[in-house]
């Protein structure tokens, strides 16, 4: 029975090796310490091709996840440099390449050129953050020959070397082998300790199959590496920085005058919705321009009509109608909006303008912050464009700045506090003495529209019967149309007569507004609809416990 199991255990090993076309006839691993708190490492093999191969490539694990004394958890990423492959073709990632992968692979050889028989290679780099620094002692703790090599190793030879003047006392030096969490030093190897240097050679006829590692755990004396804190606070300080200049930016070219309010019972005279909305956030919203609708119909140019549509999955639409031109001096971006929906005819429902008018609402958005431009201070407008300028640029050189000193986390950061600068730099206009006043009144209109008391709408009504119907599209603009109709429901007011429903005229204030209300939203919703676009889917250590995790085959 146990000769049966021997013999298949033969044969699993042959196929393995058969699988892989290769085997390393001698490996032998030279690391140098450096107080300065990273290592040299050359891995020296000598390979025999059974079949022919390109060459061959190493994995190495570059992200890890560690417990530390404190039972906290910790990713730790370590990082590769000076690599070299003496004499051979090879591919690695770059430093910033390394921050989008848990592995690094050096690829070695050149798919032109195929090899057979003993060849032999030799690999260089240097490895930083893979000292833990602890309590009692700083321990290198290293995968001299990692687990996830599938070709048998037939001999194991390594040395460490440790910076001068640093001893190592018994029991401060492990070697662990055989299956990944095998926690007991090995036996398989001849190890020592000897001025400065600690070696070590496997035993004749050990070989190390695919899913072993051989892995040696140093405790070096405290003090003896530096430690590389990382160096995280300084990229906060960077980003804090930006944020501190972009604010005095802002406060300078941007932050308005103080604008005293002024209770105000009409917007300002002359002035329509849309530019209204566009002034009191500096913004150009689409409620701004749909304000206009209302708008139109108070002063008699166009009819609302809400249609109920039959069926039980039909939607009620809203038709409006052209009673007469508006005024050729009307407002560029009016006349965009007006003529986009009565260019071909004097009636329109809104329900086909879905996909087909937000290209005219997004040009009219355009035209109105052009029209608006006469109430800001023009040099705020020029810091502006080359604060946004200078956001992108510095977009640009950070984020590969602190992908390579710092990390995705400091690079993510950076694009993140960008965008926030981007999309606050819109506000980074300032109004100018006319703009300031104006401001002023609007101010103290939107409070009246929110605070106005019952008594006081009364006395209007009674000097201006249409008070209503004259300042809804202006409250509808400021985002506030419910609030304001709520305040007429027990005023006894008639509902505008440009408004109809084709189950017959609102007979009160809270039906109107209700209806109404629901028809701006549906009109809104239809008038700035697009596309949508289709797209296509497709000492405590173990052996394998420390660093350098990975492997590699052949090619």
């Amino acid at each position: 029975m146990i000769k049966s199991i021997g013999l298949i255990l033969l044969l699993l090993m042959q196929l393995e090796v058969s699988a892989q076309g290769f085997s390393v006839e001698n490996y032998h691993v030279d690391i140098t310490l450096h107080e300065e708190g990273y290592f040299d490492v050359v891995e020296k093999y000598d390979i025999n091709f059974e079949v022919p191969k390109h060459g061959i490539f190493r994995n190495i694990v570059t992200s890890y996840k560690l417990t530390t004394e404190e039972g906290e958890q910790e990713t730790r990423k370590i990082e590769l440099s000076n690599i070299e492959v003496p004499n051979y073709k090879f591919t690695s990632p770059s430093k910033i390449g390394q921050r989008f992968s848990d592995n690094l692979q050096i690829k070695i050889g050149d798919a032109d050129i195929t090899l057979k028989g003993p060849q032999h290679y030799e690999i260089r780099y240097r490895v930083e953050h893979a000292f833990l620094h602890e309590s009692e002692a700083i321990s290198f703790y290293w995968n001299i020959k990692p687990s996830d090599w599938s070709a048998p190793f037939r001999q194991i030879d390594f040395t460490v070397h440790l910076p001068n003047g640093i001893t190592l006392e018994e029991g401060a030096y492990f070697l662990y082998a055989g299956p990944r969490g095998s926690d007991a030093p090995t036996s398989d190897f001849l190890t020592g300790f000897s001025n400065g240097t600690y070696s070590g050679s496997s035993k004749p006829d050990v070989v190390s199959s695919g899913g072993e590692s051989v892995t040696v755990l140093l405790k070096l004396p405290l003090g003896s590496i530096k430690e590389i804190k990382p160096l995280w606070p300084w990229w906060t300080i960077v980003l804090s920085f930006c944020c501190i200049a972009f604010y005095l930016i802002w406060r300078k070219h941007g932050k308005d005058d103080h604008a005293v309010t002024t209770t105000s019972y009409y917007p300002p005279k002359g002035m329509d919705p849309a530019m209204v909305g566009f002034l009191i956030d500096d913004s150009g919203d689409t409620s701004d321009l749909i304000s206009l609708i209302p708008y139109w119909a108070s002063h008699g140019y166009i009819t609302i009509e809400e249609i109920d549509e039959k069926g039980w999955f039909a939607k009620d639409d809203t038709k409006l109608s052209k009673i007469k031109d508006i005024d050729t001096d009307a407002p560029l971006y009016q006349q965009k909006v007006f003529n986009g929906l009565f260019g071909k005819g004097s009636e329109v429902m809104v329900s086909s303008l879905k996909d087909k008018f937000y290209t005219t609402m997004s040009s009219a958005k355009s035209t109105l912050k052009n029209a608006a431009q006469i109430y800001y201070v023009n040099k705020s407008r020029k810091v502006k464009n080359y604060t946004i300028f200078g956001i992108v640029l510095l977009m640009f050189l950070l984020v590969p700045g602190f992908l390579m000193y710092w990390g995705i986390i400091a690079a993510i950061a950076a694009v993140v506090t960008c965008i926030v600068l981007l999309i606050m730099s819109q506000f980074l206009i300032k109004k100018n003495k006319e703009g300031t006043m104006i401001l002023s009144e609007l101010k103290g209109f939107r409070q009246f529209i929110k605070v106005a008391e019952e008594n006081k709408l009364k006395m209007l009504l009674e000097d201006d019967p249409g008070y209503f119907e004259s300042t809804m599209s202006y409250a509808l603009a400021f985002g506030m149309f419910d609030k304001w109709a709520k305040k007429f429901d027990a005023l006894n007011i008639e509902p505008p007569t440009w408004y109809h429903s084709s189950t017959g005229r609102m007979m009160s204030m809270a039906h109107f507004s209700k209806s109404f209300n629901s028809s701006i939203k549906s009109t809104q919703s239809m008038m700035v609809s697009s596309p949508s676009s289709s797209g296509s889917s497709g000492g405590g250590g173990s052996s394998g416990g420390g660093f350098g995790g990975g492997g590699g085959g052949s090619w």
